[in-house]
């Protein structure tokens, strides 16, 4: 359970920010991951008030503030429809319903924990994330970035011609994944990201060209078996390195054949 001594709802972001830099206080969303150690702070600090909550759209760009619950980005419609329900097939067995009520989307991708779907996903996407000291950097990035004191503000995925899809392996429907991967075809680039390793979320392009022709049955195989080569994963209670090279051949494949139209 965590615990602290105080509680401040930040009234600026320039507070939050000045707050943050003290080295036991914690900013926090829907605290639910935090709540599953047992941490000790000074002050938690509540940024709920800061306008963060908004998911904008214009003729560009989806600007999804820090604060918007993983609920409303499942079931956002603009966003799925742009995304082919990559995003819902992504946050839908996260949990529960009540769960991603609460849970942040700023929560999520600040953690850049190595089980979270909602990283795998946006990964695969022309994503960049807006920090308040920091400005914009490439969600990739952002994700191999030491964790610093700065304040994420919002999540920022470009408008470009696109298609993605988003596959995962679990035990059981809300348990944890044992592997997750997202593909997509942006401006005629292909991403493929795994993640859920057990590691966080890595992103892959197609460096050698083999799918640079069009997806066909024989090289989405043969891309999914160079990937599974290249992928480092590692074992835990859900799954053992050995079987998650596999899974990473068989969704990278499955994912690149419904690219392609051809599932």
């Amino acid at each position: 359970m965590i615990t602290f001594q105080k509680y401040v709802k930040a009234e600026t972001l320039e507070e939050a920010y000045t707050l943050n830099q003290v080295k036991n206080n914690k900013i926090v969303g829907g605290m639910l991951w935090l709540r599953l150690g047992t941490p000790t702070y000074n002050t938690v600090i509540d940024i709920s008030g800061l306008g963060l909550n908004l998911i904008e759209e214009d003729d560009e760009q989806y600007k999804i503030g820090a604060m918007v619950s993983l609920r409303e980005l499942e079931t956002n419609k603009s966003l799925n429809d742009y995304t082919d329900n990559a995003i819902q097939n992504a946050l839908k067995d996260v949990i529960g319903v009540q769960f991603r009520n609460l849970a942040t989307i700023g929560g999520s991708i600040w953690g850049r924990f190595g089980f979270s779907d909602v990283l795998t996903v946006f990964l695969a996407l022309d994503t960049y994330v807006e920090l308040y000291k920091g400005g914009i950097v490439s969600l990739a990035e952002f994700s191999k970035m030491k964790y610093d004191r700065d304040i994420l503000l919002h999540i920022i995925v470009k408008k470009k011609p696109c298609k993605c899809v988003y596959d995962s392996v679990r035990i059981q429907r809300t348990d944890f994944p044992v592997l997750t991967c997202a593909a997509s075809i942006i401006d005629d680039e292909y991403k493929i990201v795994i993640g859920a390793r057990s590691g966080k979320a890595l992103l892959y392009g197609d460096e050698k060209g083999m799918l640079s022709g069009g997806i066909t049955t024989e090289n989405a195989a043969a891309f999914a078996g160079e990937l599974s080569k290249c992928v480092p994963t590692s074992t835990n209670n859900r799954g053992s390195a050995a079987y998650r090279s596999r899974l990473v051949n068989v969704l990278t494949e499955r994912n690149l054949l419904k690219l392609g139209g051809l599932m």
